[in-house]
């Protein structure tokens, strides 16, 4: 037996007359923050980033925007001495990307950062700067909490890799060497005059490239590192997921989880097999 009508879902959505609607009619939510990172096209200019966005759209005219208005970062897992300071840090934040400091511009504007954020008058800004976000390390590391609530922001791989091998000189006791293994997959369709043998081991090992592990990975107990992989969602071993090394054997590696919701938990990592997302390799 055939209804005579179309059938509603469970958003209300006339199935019958969705003829030109946007998504089929039905309701989506994008969520987002604008102030951040714009979209990144490769080896694309400034004008190709900023029409990738959403609001560079055909369809941004028919979207309605909500704003959150609360910030729960300053309710949340802080001490009410520190709320007040986080707001201010949160409202300076807010006055940055609606464009309150600077003055008028045109897309670029000087900024002046606060005092107590600066680290002034340093020789070595890079162990300042890790001194500042990592007091007494040495001390604490063994705090699952200490972990959570810090993080180095970097712009670059390269300084990423230098505050890397910084901190791990911190760290008491004898580092491991992880060595990758690479290798080239035959695809079908790849052209005739392919030849693998061209491409050494040293030519891809050297290769460094955004979410891909460098070849040669140094580790010691005790040192913090993140997932870049989904693993195991359930157990909540996703990619952005933050570890602390616990042991360190030849095959695997013991961690224990210091973010997101079973902080505690300890788990193996074995190796996996990578393939990166992005096919235009560097040749040099």
């Amino acid at each position: 037996m055939h209804s005579k009508h179309w059938t509603e879902d469970v958003m209300n959505v006339d199935l019958g007359n969705t003829s030109g609607s946007l998504f089929g009619g039905k309701v989506v939510v994008l969520g987002g923050d604008f102030r951040q990172i714009l979209p990144v096209v490769q080896n694309g200019t400034r004008n190709d980033c900023v029409n990738a966005t959403i609001s560079s759209s055909y369809i941004w005219s028919n979207c309605k925007v909500l704003k959150l208005t609360k910030n729960m970062r300053l309710t949340v897992g802080s001490q009410m001495s520190n709320t007040l300071e986080i707001k201010q840090f949160a409202d300076w934040l807010l006055d940055i990307g609606q464009g309150n400091l600077g003055g008028p511009n045109d897309g670029e504007a000087t900024i002046t950062i606060p005092e107590d954020l600066l680290i002034k008058d340093s020789l070595d800004p890079m162990s300042d700067l890790i001194d500042f976000v990592y007091p007494s390390m040495l001390d604490r590391f063994n705090d699952l909490t200490y972990f959570q609530e810090r993080a180095l922001l970097a712009p670059l791989n390269d300084v990423v890799q230098e505050i890397n091998d910084r901190m791990l000189a911190y760290f008491p006791g004898q580092e491991m060497e992880y060595l990758s293994s690479d290798s080239i997959d035959v695809v079908e369709n790849v052209y005739e005059d392919f030849d693998p043998t061209l491409y050494s081991p040293d030519f891809l090992n050297g290769i460094k490239m955004s979410g891909m592990p460098n070849h040669r990975l140094l580790l010691k107990v005790g040192v913090p590192i993140m997932l870049l992989r989904n693993i195991n969602q359930r157990k909540g071993l996703c990619n952005g997921t933050r570890l602390q090394v616990a042991t360190l054997g030849k095959r695997v590696i013991e961690a224990k989880v210091v973010s997101g919701t079973n902080i505690g938990f300890r788990t193996l990592l074995s190796r996996i097999s990578l393939t990166p997302s992005d096919k235009k390799l560097p040749s040099s």
